[in-house]
């Protein structure tokens, strides 16, 4: 996996097990990230390892935002992690760390620090990874046994120390009012306690949940979490704002400057090709296809119908999104002429034939451009005046988007919840609430169960989406499977299953791609050896 490890690893690597050593960062699964890593990895291996960190983050930062239930959350995080960044604790033989637990370890030292790198350049991006890291450092934290955590906190020479036998018999009274404490056998003494100072632990402190004297508080290891993560991100916070004032001495960089630009934009999930859920669709179908459509398509659509034209970034993204639903290249020079139908035929292959071939990889570079995915469409060109592509989430006006969300029959509650969402930039979050909300209406469903629900046979809802809208092609399949289901099941109910119209599965070309979709190239490299110095 690596080209080269520092000495002081390869020769712990050679004896088979690793025991503690304070310049060794990889004996425990946890990580402070104090000492940025000087191993030489490939430039393949820089964006490689910074795209796995990221899927595991952007994970569990959309699950919790979704209020997924503990045990979906679990589900969603352990196939990330075991397809991702596979991490494995330590055997409880005491014999050390074995090689591969190093690797696995190094490799997420070095993705922390590659998407520090990418994320400290603005004060936005160093909040998200901030609030992403704290989020997956709380939950390893969490999963790890009594004895893994007091281990690890051990390692690290915090400034608190374990309140001794003799300490807690002398507070044992005071230990024991402590409003909230929580003792395994009702007796303080058989808690563990930590003394810090009282000012790190200020909620506890304004809770009563801890007992101070003499300007320390005594931390019962239930509420230890709170204690270790405000340490982690008070760590973490300093050394973000640090390398981003370090940051510019790198702008020079041609190697990996690309990356790291463009790393926050990079859409991880699925690619949609030109055979979609629908079959390969007609011209004349897309009108009543519309239904199905996520917000931003829909109103470039409407658009489209009004004006019979749309500008240059409205045919780019409504183009491909098209495409991605199957529709084919012939169908769509027969759709967009005719939605153009101010021009004669003449005027529309002058004009515009070039285009709508050039998105079919048939001109130009000859490039099969795949569909804008909702990353692209969110952080791309902001539409002007005359414009009408962009995320309505992100790009609509309050009062625009509100009369958009009413249009659609979306009630006050749901309106108010989608724009909570909205004004915190969680935009994919409200589209997905959006669909979620949308579809049940559509089947007459109410919408106070969704939230967070996921599809389930037993209480959950049956629209709620499986997985956060990331683009809006997934929006479109998800809806019309769901209401392809819903036409079969109720057709099947009333005992005349042959009325159901078979409709093709869909074909997925390739499963997970890291290449940025639409227009343009990945910013991988050449394989060429770097030094994280």
């Amino acid at each position: 996996m690596f080209r080269q490890e520092n000495r002081k690893t390869r020769q712990m690597l050679a004896s088979g097990h690793i025991g503690y050593d304070e310049k060794n960062p990889y004996t425990t699964t946890l990580n402070f990230y104090k000492v940025p890593p000087t191993l030489n990895i490939t430039i393949v291996e820089f964006e490689q390892f910074a795209l796995d960190r990221m899927q595991i983050l952007t994970k569990l930062m959309n699950g919790q935002l979704r209020n997924l239930p503990p045990a979906k959350l679990e589900a969603s995080m352990n196939e990330a992690i075991s397809k991702h960044m596979p991490m494995s604790g330590n055997s409880s033989s005491g014999h050390g760390v074995t090689r591969e637990q190093v690797l696995e370890r190094q490799k997420d030292y070095i993705s922390h620090f590659i998407v520090r790198l990418a994320y400290c350049r603005s004060e936005e991006l160093r909040n998200w990874f901030l609030r992403a890291e704290c989020a997956l450092f709380k939950y390893r934290f969490e999963r790890l046994s009594q004895k893994e955590q007091l281990e690890f906190l051990e390692t690290q020479h915090l400034s608190w120390k374990k309140v001794s036998d003799d300490d807690k018999r002398i507070l044992r009274e005071n230990l024991r009012s402590t409003a909230l404490s929580s003792f395994k056998s009702g007796n303080a003494e058989d808690e563990t306690y930590f003394e810090v100072d009282f000012e790190k632990v200020p909620l506890l402190v304004g809770r009563r949940q801890v007992y101070v004297q003499g300007g320390k508080a005594y931390v019962p290891l239930a509420h230890q979490v709170s204690l270790v993560l405000d340490e982690f991100k008070e760590r973490l916070s300093r050394d973000l704002e640090a390398m981003g004032r370090a940051l510019p001495r790198m702008e020079e960089d041609k190697r990996l400057m690309p990356i790291l630009n463009h790393l926050d934009k990079q859409y991880l999930g699925r690619e949609f090709t030109s055979s979609a859920i629908a079959g390969e669709i007609q011209a004349q179908d897309v009108d009543g296809l519309k239904v199905h459509m996520p917000l931003c398509m829909e109103n470039l659509h409407n658009e489209l119908r009004q004006d019979k034209h749309t500008r240059h970034g409205g045919r780019m993204q409504y183009g491909l999104f098209l495409k991605g639903m199957g529709l084919s290249l012939e169908q769509a020079l027969i759709f967009w002429q005719t939605a153009f139908g101010k021009l004669t035929p003449d005027q529309f292959n002058k004009e515009y034939a070039y285009n709508v071939r050039h998105l079919y990889g048939m001109e130009g570079k000859r490039t099969d451009y795949t569909p804008y995915s909702c990353k692209s469409i969110i952080m791309g060109n902001t539409p002007g005046p005359q414009d009408h592509h962009g995320c309505p989430f992100r790009h609509f006006n309050e009062t625009n988007l509100r009369a958009q969300l009413t249009s659609h029959m979306v009630d006050e509650f749901d309106t108010e919840d989608i724009m909570r969402m909205v004004k915190g930039r969680h935009y994919q979050v409200a589209c997905t609430r959006y669909y979620e909300v949308t579809r049940a209406r559509m089947l007459g469903i109410g919408t106070e169960t969704l939230k967070g629900g996921g599809l389930s046979s037993n209480g959950g809802s049956e629209v709620a989406s499986q997985e956060l809208i990331e683009h809006p092609n997934q929006f479109f399949e998800q809806s019309f499977k769901l209401m392809r289901d819903f036409s079969e099941k109720k057709n099947g109910a009333n005992g005349d299953p042959s009325e159901v119209q078979a409709v093709p599965e869909p074909t997925i070309k390739g499963r997970y791609t890291y290449r940025m979709a639409g227009p343009g190239t990945s910013s991988t490299s050449n394989n060429m050896d770097m030094d994280m110095e």
